[in-house]
């Protein structure tokens, strides 16, 4: 154990002195917050983009009063130019497009036949605006036609809003599922980001000592299992230094940022909400959209998640660096690599996807409570899944299954690692590495 310590300390030191780590611990937060600022004021930027569209109405259904200006789109009567004239001064000046609303026989040809011409390829915004509003307009001319009294369907009309419970009686809301599925999926695709940088650090350290031959005079001391249990262990504690200075760096930045330059945080995580949803929980909190936001993320399981994050990572991370170390040591150099990594990254990769593809949809389906159980996919599914409540049963079955494996997998790993590392000038294959795991002693 005190080799193994000394190892572990040895690991640490070396990764938590290099300049690089030092230099992007500090810089990350800043690199996100400002990157999460820039694309907040490009979207801002492009919503303040007004758009000059014109139409000509040949049918003579349309009125000035279905075209009215919206804060992004403003509308122009070319009707008495003619299709033609219009056409060509669109092309020639600076306006967006030019809707052409020809004369039909029917409504239903009609739906069918009117054209929007522009330079360029029009925003689906754009197009599912414009086609809004004329949907919306012949759909009450048919109603007319019919005999049908408009004002009265529009009477009619309610919206509803259902308010939704668990059985225990606490109440939940569209905005909370919203964030649910937010702090899942970032949680998910971090993990799997950090297993994957923190895990290839180990492959290039093993890779490095192997190369260098420094690595003939430590395993005449050390056995080769320590020194990848200690390698392993020592980048995993220097990734969770990692982290915490990243969690307090980006607290105190979004904190000075909120209160100097008056950045609306709430507003940033509000604007990806759908408006509809928004709309209604606003209602239903008094419109204070701040306070909403704060309720709702404090009724997360915060401490919960966090706890969870810090044992999927390490539960991740050391079963995919065992692997990764494994590969180091069975090439001489990182090219020779790559014919290794697919296997290692596709489970990691399937994870992200099947969380993408299903948790959002159902987090308690089959599909997703499968996966995450699954050891190589559990730490990104199951993080995801969290938000939404996950029994402790679930929980403990996902862990231990996770630790089982990992103890497998370093032991696995171990054998490859304790006959790759001595090996030089030789490309190995898979073939090569099946016999390292029937070598005994």
């Amino acid at each position: 154990m005190s080799k193994l310590t000394l190892i572990i300390k040895r690991e640490f030191i070396a990764k938590a002195r290099n300049k690089s780590f030092i230099v992007m611990t500090f810089l990350s937060p800043l690199i996100m917050v400002g990157m999460g600022a820039l694309v907040y004021f490009l979207m801002k930027k492009n919503d303040e983009k007004v758009k000059e569209i014109v139409y000509v109405d040949q049918s003579g259904l349309f009125s000035k009063e279905d075209f009215k200006n919206t804060k992004t789109l403003h509308y122009q009567d070319f009707t008495a130019l003619g299709v033609e004239e219009t056409k060509k001064k669109v092309e020639a000046g600076n306006h967006y497009g030019a809707l052409i609303i020809p004369k039909q026989d029917s409504l239903e040809l009609l739906a069918k036949s009117i054209e929007f011409y522009s330079k360029d390829s029009p925003g689906m915004s754009v197009m599912g605006a414009l086609e809004s509003k004329i949907e919306s307009k012949i759909r009450n001319e048919k109603l007319n036609n019919f005999g049908i009294d408009i004002a009265k369907i529009n009477a009619s009309r309610i919206q509803s809003d259902i308010k939704m419970y668990n059985f225990s009686g606490e109440e939940s809301s569209k905005l909370i599922n919203g964030l649910k599925i937010g702090v899942g999926v970032i949680a998910g695709y971090f993990l799997m980001m950090f297993v994957m940088i923190y895990g290839t650090s180990v492959m290039r350290s093993v890779i490095e000592e192997k190369t260098s031959r420094i690595i003939e005079v430590i395993v005449s001391s050390v056995k080769p299992f320590q020194l990848m249990l200690g390698k392993i262990i020592g980048n995993a504690s220097a990734g969770l230094l990692q982290f915490f200075i990243w969690g307090i760096l980006l607290f105190i930045i979004i904190t000075i940022a909120s209160s100097v330059f008056g950045v609306d945080v709430a507003e940033m995580q509000t604007s990806r909400i759908p408006a509809d949803q928004l709309e209604a929980v606003q209602k239903a909190a008094g419109g204070d959209k701040m306070q909403l936001v704060i309720q709702e993320i404090l009724r997360l399981p915060i401490l919960k998640m966090f706890i969870l994050f810090i044992f999927y990572f390490l539960g991740g991370y050391m079963l995919y660096s065992s692997l990764f170390a494994a590969v180091g040591a069975a090439v001489d150099n990182e090219t020779d690599t790559q014919q290794f990594m697919l296997p290692i990254m596709l489970p990691l990769i399937l994870g992200v996807y099947v969380g993408f593809a299903t948790v959002i949809n159902d987090p308690h389906g089959p599909i997703s409570v499968a996966f995450s159980y699954i050891p190589l996919t559990s730490p990104i599914v199951m993080l995801m899944r969290v938000p939404f409540g996950v029994s402790w049963v679930e929980l403990a079955i996902s862990m231990c299954l996770l630790i089982i494996t990992f103890v497998f997998m370093v032991w696995l790993a171990a054998k490859i690692y304790r006959v790759g590392i001595l090996m030089y000038g030789k490309k190995p294959t898979y073939k090569d590495l099946y016999k390292w795991l029937k070598y005994k002693g």
